[in-house]
């Protein structure tokens, strides 16, 4: 089976694209052929890649070249089957792992006002996107849809004309091997000690890149209202990031907010960790929540993360509305009682550990084999 997976730019801190490039190893290893169509890849990945990289200014320029770009090169190529990671018509699947552009526009109207709200209409990239994310859901090549979420196939099914059979969820998956509550063992005394976290303090960790909309805001508002002994450990990068620690340091919590910036490796921190927050505002899953989970992470995120619907209030951890701050701040003062802490790190790791590499692996293959069965019953 020769397959073509499209994912414009690779960066270790984005989670679309680690789940490429995950995806890649694990469907090879089940005897798939692919080749990543991209801007620019891992470098040190194993196996094909076909590069379209054409001269752009600007974001919108940059999508609508790369897509430009992508569809005439396939055009050239034989592939079984093209899955697209970005809102590009000429593909036969679509994986929407950066959820419904629609849907995230009605979430950030929550948080502006008119004036915002004005610019946010205008904007020329945003109204882009919404007309590629229509010709894309509207195209007959269109065969299939992955939605890392029943929250993602809702908001698909509310904002287009997809039909039912098209739309297929298939849970992203986490190595529970690497992301294991062992790597307290291994990273939580010396991780803690690099930013001068005691040993004892409760310790929040948030983890992602896009500050704004991944809820950082309203977890630095609800850390203010915590006891002085619990630190939050924030990881990832963001344009914005003075304006951030900015807010700490006048929150009164310079020396409790730690910033890391982008990294690599997320493990020491999972692992020098006793909760994850995420009060996203709009998340269609979020690979970082199952990697937390699988480290015995309760997990605190909102009723906008598709990863929300592994979440079972008081268990594993909790889930609040985004914009809802004493829900936020009540659910992480109660992950400050430890046993109650300690009892939902089991249940975190048990939820986890199902959704692996291996089970997404086999939903993908088995969905590429019956699409490739239909059109091989259609051409007899």
């Amino acid at each position: 089976m020769k397959i073509a997976l499209i994912r414009q730019r690779y960066t270790p801190f984005g989670g679309a694209e680690r789940f490429v490039s995950n995806a890649v190893q694990a469907l090879r290893a089940e005897g798939a052929s692919l080749t990543v169509v991209t801007r620019q890849w891992e470098k040190g990945s194993e196996g094909d890649s076909l590069i379209c990289n054409p001269f752009y200014l600007g974001s919108l320029w940059r999508d609508w070249s790369f897509a430009r770009c992508v569809c005439e090169a396939l055009k050239k190529q034989a592939f079984d089957l093209v899955q697209s990671h970005e809102r590009i018509a000429c593909c036969d699947v679509f994986r929407a792992g950066d959820g419904v552009h629609r849907e995230w526009l009605v979430q950030r109207k929550r948080v502006l006002g008119p004036l915002g709200k004005l610019r946010l209409a205008l904007n020329p990239y945003h109204r882009y996107v919404l007309r590629a994310e229509g010709k894309l859901f509207s195209n007959p090549r269109l065969k299939a849809v992955i939605c890392i979420s029943q929250m993602v196939m809702d908001d698909i099914r509310r904002h287009y004309d997809v039909p039912e059979d098209k739309l297929h969820v298939i849970y992203n998956g986490v190595d529970s091997a690497v992301f294991h509550p062992a790597l307290a063992q291994q990273h939580r005394q010396a991780t803690r000690a690099a930013f001068g976290i005691p040993l004892d303090a409760p310790l929040f960790l948030f983890v992602g890149s896009g500050f704004e909309r991944k809820g950082l805001k309203a977890t630095l508002s609800a850390m203010a209202k915590l006891p002085e002994e619990a630190h939050l450990l924030v990881v990832g990068k963001d344009k914005q990031m003075k304006s951030f620690i900015r807010q700490a340091a006048m929150l009164g919590m310079a020396e409790r907010v730690h910033f890391t910036g982008g990294q690599n490796d997320v493990k020491p921190f999972y692992g020098a960790a006793d909760a994850f927050v995420f009060p996203t505002l709009y998340e269609p899953f979020g690979n970082v929540l199952l990697e937390a989970l699988a480290c015995g992470l309760p997990v605190i995120t909102s009723t906008r993360s598709g990863a929300a619907e592994l979440i079972r209030d008081g268990e594993n951890g909790f889930v609040c509305d985004p914009l809802d701050l004493p829900q936020l701040t009540e659910a992480m003062e109660k992950l400050l009682f430890v046993p109650l802490r300690q009892q939902a790190a089991l249940n975190a790791r048990a939820t986890a550990v199902p959704f692996s590499l291996e089970r997404m692996s086999l939903a993908l293959l088995s969905l590429y084999n019956g699409l490739l069965s239909k059109t091989a019953s259609s051409t007899q």
